[in-house]
């Protein structure tokens, strides 16, 4: 595979994603994944930064010029002072002697440009579920001329396979644009290609959904998943982690829906970029409520979409028609 397109990139970003899972286990092992509240009231941990400056350190290193667009903020880590002085201290077991300056300046190349080229990052997406214990997803994805090329979703807490129990713990998610998906094993000794459901499983399809409601409009999202003849019982899942699920046929529908009193609430790009091309690669399809594909060039806000439709691909039409026949409703 050296020949092919963004296998740098792809090894690098593994390599980044995987270390950064190492630190975030690493704080909850220890029982350090005490969450503060920023500003706009979301939680973020040691870990969540500790993740950020590690991969942007990666990321300068390797591609210099490349701008990262990540969630956290390092003007808002050195007002927390105890709080920077613990990610200082995690940081520096992975990389010696790393000072303070450093560890700032790592997380804040999170708070790069969008352009022709470049990375967006989410060092814990569903920081709840990571404080409670259960699922999170570190996220990275490389987006050219506003198409998302790479993809890489690490979910440490993700089993690789539920029928044996000999395997590390945790899940890999990986593509590149034209390549098709794998999964990998935390160690990378074992990888397996990612296919959704077809339609020999229809009668078990199955929708995914966010632990926290308050995410979307449940009722909603389940009325549109029986509209399509989803009967199963939901699963509930923390994390973009639900892309993998649905890419390796665990589930086959996720919905994230505003409800009417958050008209304007639009995503950010790093919750869906590295999701959306991992399930598309496995066969599977990513739009709006309207069907409209995802647009990551507005700026970290998908300004020119409206929810979040990821399905197999099979049931896409059906939910974006029913979706419209509620709204008109």
């Amino acid at each position: 595979m050296s020949d092919l397109a963004y296998q740098n990139e792809r090894e690098i970003a593994i390599a980044a994603t995987l270390a950064a899972a190492q630190l975030c286990e690493t704080v909850r092992a220890e029982q350090l994944a005490n969450a503060v509240d920023k500003p706009d009231a979301s939680p973020v941990t040691i870990a969540d930064y500790g993740s950020q400056a590690l991969i942007c350190r990666a990321l300068a290193e390797a591609f210099p010029q490349d701008p990262v667009v990540g969630e956290e903020d390092a003007m808002l880590l050195q007002s927390q002072g105890d709080l920077l002085g613990n990610v200082v201290q995690m940081v520096e077991r992975f990389i010696a002697d790393a000072t303070e300056a450093e560890v700032l300046d790592w997380v804040g190349r999170g708070k790069g440009e969008i352009s022709n080229r470049f990375w967006t990052l989410d060092p814990i997406d569903g920081t709840k579920g990571y404080v409670r214990g259960d699922q999170y997803a570190i996220a990275l994805a490389l987006i050219e001329n506003g198409q998302v090329q790479l993809g890489v979703v690490v979910c440490p807490a993700f089993p690789l396979d539920d029928a044996t129990t000999d395997m590390l713990p945790g899940t890999v998610f990986v593509a590149v644009r034209g390549q098709g998906a794998q999964m990998l094993s935390l160690d990378l000794q074992q990888s397996r290609p990612l296919q959704v459901n077809g339609e020999a499983q229809r009668e078990s399809f199955r929708l995914i959904q966010s632990v926290v409601a308050a995410h979307g409009t449940p009722e909603e999202q389940l009325a549109a998943a029986q509209a399509v003849g989803i009967t199963t019982e939901p699963l509930s899942m923390d994390s973009l982690g639900k892309y993998g699920a649905i890419a390796r046929g665990d589930a086959d529908l996720y919905l994230r829906l505003p409800s009417a009193s958050s008209t304007h609430r639009c995503e950010n790009i790093w919750d869906h970029a590295a999701g959306a091309i991992v399930l598309e690669e496995a066969g599977g399809r990513v739009s709006d409520r309207h069907g409209k594909p995802l647009d990551f060039t507005n700026g970290i806000k998908m300004t020119g979409n409206v929810g979040i439709v990821a399905s197999n691909g099979l049931l896409h039409d059906a939910v974006i028609e029913a979706l419209g026949t509620s709204a008109a409703g």
